[in-house]
């Protein structure tokens, strides 16, 4: 099992969830962060002062999946959420050595 979490721009997060549910990926915990790349945020003016904005508003999903979905989900991220410019995201894959379902008790992909 893998553990895929996913950085993207708040606007594009219906998109991600409509192109996951086409490839049959329901389960997801989705979270309102705030962070910043090599963008380093940006200016902006309000009341006639410039100040800058170091954390940007972003959306951080995150899915715990079977080896044979990942490579499907981190496509189907990509593609959702691509828009070409600076600040798109990223997407992190990492191991998962366990998983259990609370109300059943399942362990591993069962579990998820």
């Amino acid at each position: 099992m893998k553990k895929v979490e996913a950085i993207i721009k708040p606007f594009k997060l219906e998109e991600v969830k409509d192109s996951l549910g086409e490839i049959g990926i329901e389960g997801m915990t989705v979270s309102e962060v705030k962070g910043f790349g090599r963008q380093k945020g940006h200016t902006e003016i309000y009341r006639g002062s410039e100040y800058t904005v170091d954390f940007l508003p972003k959306i951080k999903i995150e899915l715990v999946l079977a080896d044979s979905q990942v490579e499907a989900a981190v496509g189907a991220i990509v593609k959702s959420a691509k828009t070409g410019k600076i600040g798109d995201g990223k997407i992190f894959v990492l191991p998962v050595l366990e998983a259990v379902r609370i109300r059943t008790e399942e362990k591993g992909e069962q579990a998820v």
